[in-house]
């Protein structure tokens, strides 16, 4: 029996505040995909299970959610057993007539776990109230690395490349950007901290390379630039050392709050002057497995003095 799924005939519900939704649980199922940052669409397309003799439709089925990063479908169940039992009947029907669509059954208790399956993470209860909203989701941040990597390995193709990484925020950016990078590529990191008192930008060097520089292609690998001014005296030390090309990529650019033009020759994202954490960025040490980058919610850094929102003692 040649049965088709039939197309929604109005472009699917992405958002909360569009979705009219069956059930509150769907909500907030929503909800959680939008903290992480996960691209959602509300019952796109419905696949007919049975016809009749003349071709008409007698029985169909649409999955709550459609997650087209991971081309999957997900339909969320209820404690009641005779539903789930009507449920996993219709799924297995519709493996049966759509072997190549890939859909799950859920369980509220199994809407973390397969976030985590699927590489998007999970955070515990003090992050989950911590973070204002999600900014940059894992999927886009991978999209974007691919990006770099592949226009780093164009423009230094034929040369070795060595990659500074300036810790500690860059770690997640750095690991995962070389692997795109389609070159002989040498890595090695640099601790560096502002001067007490100072507001020029200059810098003291806490942890120093043990790789040579001179006559080298070098890449400054950072996590955030926002006045310019700490990056620019790095560079004037690095330029000291003879390499023969020194240039910067940086995940994020902070461009409201530049006070120094630097040139950036990579750049991942341009975001507002927002205090953000997530993939390396942290708050006091906090937040920085996060996945994705986000904002904070203001409360949560109240209890602290040595930094504000939108600023960082040391531009690293």
């Amino acid at each position: 029996m040649n049965i088709r799924p039939l197309e929604a005939k109005a472009p699917a519900p992405t958002t909360v505040d569009d979705a009219r939704f069956a059930h509150e649980s769907e909500e907030e199922f929503a909800r959680i995909l939008d903290f992480y940052g996960v691209r959602w669409q509300y019952e796109p397309r419905t696949f007919p299970l049975r016809q009749d003799d003349d071709g008409r439709i007698i029985e169909a089925f649409s999955p709550d959610f459609y997650l087209p990063d991971f081309d999957l479908y997900l339909e969320l169940t209820t404690l009641k057993q005779g539903l789930v039992t009507d449920k996993h009947r219709k799924m297995r029907r519709l493996v049966e007539l759509y072997p190549d669509i890939q859909i799950k059954l859920l369980y509220k208790r199994d809407y973390l776990s397969l976030l985590a399956k699927y590489g998007i993470g999970a955070v515990n209860e003090h992050e989950h109230m911590a973070v204002r909203e999600v900014l940059i989701s894992a999927t886009e941040i991978e999209h974007r690395l691919k990006e770099l990597g592949a226009q780093i390995a164009e423009d230094y193709a034929g040369k070795e490349l060595l990659l500074i990484g300036v810790l500690k925020g860059v770690a997640c950016f750095m690991a995962d950007l070389m692997r795109h990078i389609s070159l002989p590529v040498s890595i090695d990191f640099m601790t560096i901290s502002s001067y007490e008192g100072d507001r020029s930008g200059a810098v003291r060097i806490v942890q120093d390379l043990t790789e040579t520089i001179h006559g080298r292609d070098v890449l400054i690998v950072e996590d955030i630039i926002d006045t310019g001014m700490t990056l620019q005296h790095l560079m004037k030390q690095l330029w000291l050392r003879e390499p023969a090309s020194l240039r910067v990529c940086t995940l994020l650019d902070k461009r409201a709050r530049r006070l120094v033009e630097t040139k950036l020759d990579y750049v991942g994202f341009e975001i507002a002057d927002e205090f953000v954490v997530g993939y390396g960025l942290d708050y006091q040490q906090r937040f920085r497995n996060l996945p994705f980058i986000a904002t904070v919610r203001s409360e949560a850094l109240q209890n602290s003095s040595n930094q504000t929102p939108g600023s960082r003692k040391i531009e690293s």
